[in-house]
């Protein structure tokens, strides 16, 4: 074996040893000490079904027993936008990274309700936090990446969709 491809098989070995560590948190509901709420549950299967109005009930009753689920708030922040109030969700979303300011699912949608709303300077805001918390690539820094310039290259008539 070659003096390289035992660098390399070093480098994989403390990368993968780290990759725990560098795990920055949960965007959509990681593993937690107490059982999951059957009502925030249903409601992510209903955002996953496009019943947003659905899971906005179901979340706004989430939140009513815990306020202090920043996932619960990022869900609840992107099906209000996905119902078609983008505006309604920024404070949604603020909320959600005001207890969790490392919550890369928030930094993404935040950061799409934005575009929507034409602010393009906050969206790049929320681009940037995510490039200083995703170590390695992460979907959310990828995805809110290609809104903007889609937003951008297209003069602002190509929204992102929330897909």
């Amino acid at each position: 074996m070659g003096r390289i491809s035992r660098i390399a098989l070093v480098l994989l070995a403390l990368v993968s040893a780290a990759a725990p560590a560098l795990a920055v948190g949960p965007t959509d509901g990681g593993a937690s000490s107490k059982p999951a709420d059957p009502d925030y549950t249903a409601a992510v299967k209903a955002i996953k079904a496009g019943q947003f109005p659905e899971a906005v009930r179901l979340l706004e009753g989430v939140i009513q027993r815990d306020t202090s689920s920043a996932d619960s708030y990022n869900w609840l922040g992107y099906a209000v936008r996905r119902n078609g109030d983008p505006a309604a969700a920024i404070p949604i979303y603020q909320k959600a990274l005001g207890l969790d300011p490392k919550h890369r699912g928030a930094h993404e949608y935040i950061g799409e309700a934005y575009l929507l709303l034409d602010n393009l300077p906050k969206a790049k805001e929320h681009l940037a936090r995510l490039d200083s918390l995703c170590f390695l690539p992460c979907s959310e820094y990828s995805d809110l990446k290609r809104a903007v310039q889609g937003y951008e290259s297209s003069g602002g008539k190509v929204k992102p969709t929330g897909d």
